[in-house]
């Protein structure tokens, strides 16, 4: 396997995080506009504590340390 690149790694996914943020939102209405901006919601999240997380490669392994407090 090629060398791993944790900051590329990480800045994809800070790339992710900003791309939920700016995209805008569809024309739905009513249950689907609130499915959609909860989804969304939940991929910024997901992306940001990624891109935030320490990242480590041990033993061919990698390890994210996400801070939850």
């Amino acid at each position: 396997m090629a060398e791993f690149d944790v900051a590329a790694f990480q800045e994809r996914f800070r790339d992710r995080a900003a791309a939920v943020r700016e995209r805008g939102v569809p024309p739905l209405e009513g249950e689907a506009r609130r499915r959609f901006l909860e989804s969304a919601q939940q991929d910024f999240v997901d992306y940001s504590l990624v891109a935030d997380a320490q990242v480590t490669v041990e033993d061919g392994a990698l390890i994210l340390r996400v801070p939850l407090g």
